[in-house]
């Protein structure tokens, strides 16, 4: 699945707020509390939920603990497959499996 240009701004604008939360604990503990308004001051971006969206941030950076998200189920109905993703379902492959979530590609401290 290709990303739309709206999608590879929103990736790049979560690796820069996760990659500020490592390195500025203030930053961090500020995105917790009120992450609206903490990327909006850090970035000098516009952030514009839905109406009917939350944003919540969890610090999740404890290396002691696993830490699971769940997403919201998607609507296989409105799921475009590729060619290989049609090809392994066609030669027995399972429905959800041969749709995989798009993770963001996040920065490595050096």
């Amino acid at each position: 699945m290709e990303l739309t240009n709206e999608q590879k701004k929103s990736q790049e604008l979560l690796q820069k707020i996760i990659y500020k939360a490592w390195e500025d604990e203030t930053f961090k503990q500020a995105l917790v509390v009120n992450p609206i308004e903490a990327i909006e001051k850090a970035t000098g971006e516009k952030i514009n939920l839905p109406k009917d969206k939350t944003l919540i941030v969890r610090d999740q950076t404890c290396s002691s603990t696993i830490y699971i998200n769940i997403p919201a189920e998607p609507n296989m109905e409105d799921i475009e497959l590729n060619e290989e993703q049609l090809e392994f379902i066609a030669g027995g492959g399972a429905w959800p499996s041969a749709v995989r979530p798009t993770l963001p590609t996040l920065p490595t401290k050096s």
